[in-house]
């Protein structure tokens, strides 16, 4: 794994906002819950986004995009970015069967990803005088074990592309 990645059993910590894992394994909670506030629960399945149209619909349906979304990727990162409207603190995505999500569409795959990737950096903030990065955003995505190496190599590769 590269330099950005942290593997333990069953997690890989690709930014203090974005975690891999396997099926059935888990990230600590302490890693994803904060000391106190409100958190937003979102969870949905990669198996149920085919396409783009299936995509966008889905992630407007479980994470109440406002009516004013634009069905594009620019759209999307716009909502994904803001979320203010959910009435939390923090907030949590869980993608299960993550390499599933739009497997047939490596251009939109891409999309996906890298707005979820853009948007978790933006919610992030550094701790000060600690310097630990914490996120009001968390993306977890849950793989079945013989894709999650794979999967975690595809987004290290996407992450080094200018423009992720």
């Amino acid at each position: 794994m590269g330099a950005l990645m942290k593997e333990e059993t069953s997690a890989i910590h690709i930014a203090p906002w974005m975690h891999i894992l396997t099926q059935g394994g888990g990230v600590p909670l302490d890693e994803l819950l904060p000391a106190s506030g409100s958190v937003y629960v979102a969870r949905l399945s990669g198996q149920d986004m085919p396409d783009e149209v299936s995509a966008f619909q889905y992630f407007s349906e479980v994470l109440k995009f406002p009516e004013y979304f634009g069905w594009n990727w620019n759209a999307f990162y716009d909502c994904v970015r803001d979320l203010e409207w959910l009435s939390a603190d923090y907030r949590i995505l869980i993608i299960e069967s993550a390499e599933s999500a739009l497997s047939e569409d490596d251009d939109a795959r891409k999309e996906l990803f890298g707005s979820l990737w853009r948007a978790g950096k933006r919610w992030s903030y550094t701790k000060r005088p600690e310097g630990v990065t914490l996120t009001k955003l968390s993306i977890v995505l849950s793989c079945d074990k013989e894709s999650v190496s794979t999967f975690a190599k595809r987004l290290e590769e996407w992450q080094e592309q200018p423009n992720w």
